[in-house]
Order: C-alpha cells, then structure tokens, then sequence
C-alpha cells in the first residue's frame, strides 16, 4: 500500500482549534496532588490530533503528562512523525514541557513546534530543539558524534 502524504499545511489544524482541543483533554486531567490541570494536543505529519491530560499519582515520581500521554496514545496507534505540540494548563502564564517531556518528544521530533497558553489568555511558543539543545539522542548509544 502507497504511503499517504503529508497534507499541506493548510490541511492541518489551525491553533485556535488545537487550544480548544487541549483544553478539552485538560478538563479530564487527575491532579488531586498539584491541583494543576494540564491539556495536550499533539499534531502528527499527517494531521491527526492526539490529545493527553496529566494523571497524578501518591507516588508523585510516577505522575504522567499531558505531553507524554499525548505521545503515548499515537505511539499505540503507529504514528511517530509529528509537527506541534499544543499545551494547555491552569496556570495564568502558559507552562511549557518539563524536562522529562522535552527528552521523550525529541525522541520522535527534534524541530516538533511548542506553543504553550495559560488560562490568562498569555502564550508562548518554541522549538523544541530550542527548549533541549544537545539532547540525548539515540545514535548517543552507540557512542556516535554529532
């Protein structure tokens, strides 16, 4: 079977859309702990939207995401190409990705765009290579250079 193109970026979601989408995955966030709700809509290369929220948990080291229970759901549903990553959270100023997210995306993304809006409407965006320059990147494991 022929692979599918990627669609121009007409075809993608516009961000308006994706904050809506986000915050929709955020209303479903479990944050008895934080008390911080946070919302992912992640873009796959071929358009599809992924959506996440963090779930917390007593043992706090093992508290989930938005962004990696985002890229969970489209890893299990085969996709590992993506273009943004719209986050959604809370908080009056928007909260970009926490180190352990950065690291996780960039396994799939390296140029993956970030935009970030808080509830007071602010917002901020990236490149997810500017957020982790010289990540850990799996040819490290074989000891390659850059």
């Amino acid at each position: 079977m022929p692979a599918t193109p990627d669609p121009t970026p007409s075809a993608l979601p516009d961000d308006e859309d994706l904050i809506a989408v986000a915050r929709v995955a955020q209303e479903n966030a479990y944050s008895p702990y934080s008390k911080v709700c946070v919302g992912a809509a992640l873009v796959a290369a071929d358009g599809r939207v992924f959506t996440g929220c963090n779930v917390e948990n007593a043992s706090l080291g093992l508290t989930q995401c938005a962004e990696r229970a985002a890229l969970s759901r489209a890893v299990a549903e085969g996709v590992r190409r993506f273009s943004a990553v719209v986050i959604t959270s809370s908080f009056d100023d928007p909260l970009m990705p926490c180190g352990a997210c950065r690291q996780v995306l960039r396994e799939f993304a390296a140029d993956l765009r970030v935009v970030s809006v808080g509830m007071g409407g602010g917002r901020r965006e990236s490149s997810l290579r500017e957020l982790l320059p010289e990540a850990f990147e799996p040819g490290d494991l074989r000891g390659g250079s850059r």
